[in-house]
């Protein structure tokens, strides 16, 4: 049996204070999430957008959702309400729905934008010149509803760690570089997210602020 405490206890012992842990929360029944709420975790995260909707109707309200995986523009309708933080923002149409759904709700979303850095074409995300066209459009400052918050990326799922710690380095350079260009007079710019349980020890090191950690908190997956 997973001991979801002692696990959560132990990675956080582990941590800089000035990174949060993303419990990734994803496939896990509410009494895992609940179970490691009480532990005084308060961050997680989901990939399907319609199971972190049903997941926050049910537990407590002070909880932030992440959604940390590939959202589909139809499906943002069901976590504009609630959602904290969206990980996984990796094109134009997807940001513009985003403000839509958030105006509707008269809030403002925080995102991420996701960056393709490994070398594994199946992983989604932006190139640094799909960035530049988002981020220095005119569209873009009509945008009224949504904040982007930093950037998060995927490291390639590789045992060669000098590649990992070059792609993570990557990510932090391009995010020192919009910083400076972009949002150097606005505090809200401050998150990297990158790092999961197999290298969030290299992703701190290179500048992680935010990392996302499922199975070495709730134990292994059951897709089934």
């Amino acid at each position: 049996m997973t001991d979801i405490k002692k696990n959560l206890e132990r990675i956080k012992s582990e941590l800089p204070d000035n990174v949060k842990l993303v419990a990734v929360s994803k496939t896990k029944p509410e009494s895992d999430i609940q179970e490691a709420y009480e532990t005084g975790q308060r961050i997680f995260g989901e990939n399907k957008a319609q199971e972190m909707q049903g997941k926050a109707e049910s537990l407590p309200d002070d909880i932030e959702w992440h959604m940390i995986g590939h959202l589909q523009r139809n499906k943002v309708k069901y976590i504009a309400p609630f959602v904290s933080l969206l990980h996984s923002v990796d094109s134009w149409r997807l940001l513009k729905e985003v403000n839509k759904r958030a105006k509707n709700e008269e809030r403002v979303i925080d995102c991420l934008l996701q960056i393709h850095i490994a070398k594994e074409e199946s992983k989604f995300g932006l190139d640094e010149d799909e960035v530049s066209e988002i981020l220095y459009s005119e569209e873009f400052e009509k945008l009224e509803n949504i904040r982007i918050v930093g950037l998060m990326g995927m490291a390639t799922l590789t045992e060669n760690e000098d590649q990992i710690r070059r792609e993570f380095k990557s990510l932090q350079d391009l995010f020192d570089k919009i910083k400076n260009d972009k949002f150097s007079m606005e505090d809200s710019f401050k998150e990297l997210s990158m790092g999961m349980s197999s290298d969030f020890k290299i992703a701190i090191e290179e500048g992680s602020t935010m990392i996302r950690i499922g199975s070495d908190i709730f134990g292994a997956r059951n897709y089934g």
